[in-house]
């Protein structure tokens, strides 16, 4: 039993690097294909269904992260008598970490499970294959324009998603709860920095790129039939969220120690 068991587990490790090093050659190819100016009839099609279709998704999603956090948190600021400072705690969470990764994530399950579905049912149709006999090389022709739209086109989304949500906490706390607005605003105003701005946008480029990356390889290299398919598009959405989680923390590591040691040395200059 334990020797299947180490078996097991020895061949899932061994695929899981296999996966890896597969999914490293693809980005390459991916960024080699950068080089090449898209055509424009492929790019913006798939700019529009990146950009302007996830423009409602995004909305509501951002709107409703700052509901909840007003909501939420209106009990214990309320309780310390600080309850027109909620807007600095808001707005912080919203600009700097719940905007970008539920924004990434809602993007995940409708941009890139769709990205995953399309390039499949393109693999078992062999119409990828046919772009190859053609001359075109499909990675740089159907993968780049994909990357290209969601590393532009996330972020921002994800400005939109940061906006709504502050409009929505703010709106919670003064039309619901009866915040005093001109207190609300003046204590919020000058708490988020242009550095957390900086941080909300870093994030999303990443978060769209490993976004693209994962779901068109997926598709690249879906099974064969129907259900190849519907597999292909799960995969895509639950390791593109993965990746989201892992990529959100070792940037916001990075992004702290570098404003840890950026900031004593404006500080000298100034």
């Amino acid at each position: 039993m334990l020797l299947h068991l180490w078996q097991f587990g020895r061949r899932k490790v061994a695929d899981a690097i296999f996966d890896l090093g597969d999914l490293s050659i693809f980005t390459l190819h991916l960024l080699a294909g950068m080089r090449r100016r898209s055509s424009y009839n492929t790019l913006l099609p798939i700019s529009y269904s990146v950009g302007v279709r996830s423009i409602p998704v995004v909305m509501i999603t951002g709107m409703f992260i700052g509901m909840v956090l007003a909501v939420q948190a209106y009990a214990e600021f309320a309780h310390l008598g600080l309850a027109t400072r909620l807007g600095q705690i808001i707005n912080i969470s919203v600009v700097r970490e719940l905007g970008p990764v539920l924004a990434a994530v809602m993007l995940a399950g409708r941009v890139g499970s769709a990205m995953a579905a399309e390039l499949a049912t393109m693999r078992i149709t062999e119409q990828i294959d046919a772009l190859a006999c053609l001359g075109a090389n499909p990675v740089h022709y159907l993968g780049t324009p994909r990357l290209l739209a969601s590393v532009l086109l996330i972020p921002l989304l994800t400005i939109l998603a940061n906006f709504m949500g502050v409009l929505g906490g703010a709106m919670i706390c003064i039309d619901v709860y009866h915040v005093e607005a001109h207190h609300y605003w003046e204590n919020t105003r000058g708490y988020v920095g242009m550095w957390d701005l900086m941080t909300g946008l870093i994030k999303p480029t990443f978060f769209g790129a490993a976004i693209a990356i994962v779901c068109c390889h997926r598709g690249f290299y879906s099974e064969a039939g129907a259900e190849g398919v519907g597999r292909a598009a799960t995969r895509a959405f639950v390791l593109s969220f993965i990746v989201v989680l892992i990529l959100d923390f070792f940037l916001a590591m990075f992004l702290n120690n570098l404003y840890d040691y950026l900031w004593p040395q404006a500080h000298r200059l100034l």
